[in-house]
């Protein structure tokens, strides 16, 4: 019965996140605070409440740079005639085709409306004319009799004035989309970045694990030793695979490379120290929490402003979701914005360590329950026949327990 309901709540986990995904607080910019600027505001808050966390820029270089600085995912430049998206495919693919839709449907309403303003003052322009002619006509018969004759007896077309053509035609408001960041060339979609959190995290899990239950690392320091180089080595690995082999990391070589060793090491280290702490039982709750929550709501696929409200804080608080925007921030946005992530990751790893390190101090049982000698100065039972009790004291050298000291 139980596993039936495990496999519900795994699915669950993955499926639920994914099917409500949508904006919901996304900083974008607003450049200038014109009236085009500020109707696009109020139409995408009337329409869209609560998707949008708009802030103000004067200028179109103050939104670019704080794009690269990760305050703002993107940003709109309103004119009366144009609609620039600037946009940062390497923050988010998906947040940035929905900020190039948005500026679509923004330029399109635009257009909507002067059209129907232009077509508005055709109607009226229309109308005062022809009732200039109504009272020109009331007041002189005879002149609007002869004008009548004239223009029934004028059979040729006559060509349409200069101006008529221009009015005619609707003004259409362009947009424009520029990439302040994009993502690298080979990874057009971003879709290794986002492919390599999961088997990160399965990594992470299958390192600690084995460090744990290994027979020939009964020391502690043997086991954090092992953590660190096992760590570091697999995250040589995969940054060989992911920019060697397919080019998704192309920027800060050697700091991406510690960015996934950290990554690693948290998960791993968790997972040891929760093991060290619980038995093989805490495997079963590491994988738990690693995989079917942290990789759940990371938001490495989407972004953690498109989950639902409170799972993008759960996800960021756990080391797959913190990894994946530290490693953002590093190999694209040079470290801005990266010290609640990697203050986060920093967290979990010592933590760990120190649950490996010292966590037999917690679970350790009193020596002499768990090996039945007395203790030093105890009394053994008196012999039979003997009316005394015997005293003995353990010898100096006994064997230490499990190899933890």
């Amino acid at each position: 019965m139980a596993l039936p309901i495990a496999i519900t709540l795994a699915v669950l986990a993955f499926a639920w996140p994914a099917g409500r995904i949508s904006p919901r607080d996304v900083s974008v910019g607003i450049v200038g605070t014109g009236p085009a600027s500020q109707h696009a505001v109020e139409g995408l808050t009337r329409e869209k409440p609560g998707a949008f966390d708009f802030r103000l820029y004067p200028d179109q270089q103050a939104a670019r740079w704080a794009i690269k600085n990760r305050d703002v995912y993107g940003a709109f430049a309103i004119s009366d005639h144009s609609v620039t998206v600037l946009k940062a495919t390497a923050a988010s693919p998906s947040v940035a085709q929905l900020l190039t839709d948005v500026g679509q449907q923004l330029a399109d309403k635009a257009t909507q409306q002067m059209t129907a303003r232009q077509k508005a003052a055709e109607q009226k322009a229309a109308e005062q004319k022809a009732a200039e002619q109504k009272t020109d006509g009331a007041h002189s018969p005879a002149k609007a009799h002869k004008q009548t004759a004239a223009q029934q007896g004028d059979a040729r077309p006559k060509a349409a004035p200069q101006g008529a053509a221009g009015a005619d035609s609707s003004v259409k408001v362009l947009v424009k989309a520029i990439d302040v960041v994009p993502v690298a060339t080979d990874d057009p979609r971003g879709v290794v970045f986002s492919s390599s959190v999961f088997p990160l995290t399965i990594c992470g899990i299958l390192i600690g694990a084995f460090v744990t239950m290994a027979r020939g690392l009964a020391r502690p320091r043997h086991r954090v030793l092992t953590l660190l180089v096992a760590c570091a080595v697999a995250a040589l690995g995969v940054y060989l695979v992911a920019q060697g082999f397919l080019g998704a990391l192309p920027h800060n070589h050697v700091a991406t490379w510690a960015i996934l060793a950290l990554d690693l090491l948290s998960i791993s280290a968790t997972t040891a120290g929760v093991i060290r702490l619980l038995g093989p039982a805490g495997l079963g709750l590491s994988a738990a929490l690693m995989v079917f929550v942290g990789n759940a709501f990371s938001g490495a696929t989407s972004a953690p402003e498109m989950l639902p409200k409170g799972v993008d804080y759960v996800g960021q608080w756990l080391p797959p979701g913190a990894g994946a925007s530290l490693l953002r921030d590093t190999t694209y946005f040079d470290g801005n914005a990266d010290a609640g992530h990697l203050a986060v990751l920093a967290l979990w790893s010592v933590c760990g360590l120190t649950a490996v390190m010292y966590g037999h101090w917690v679970i350790r049982e009193p020596r002499s329950k768990k090996t039945g000698v007395p203790a030093s100065g105890e009394l053994l039972p008196a012999l039979p026949g003997s009316g005394t009790a015997l005293s003995v004291r353990r010898h100096a050298h006994a064997r230490r327990h499990d190899g933890d000291d």
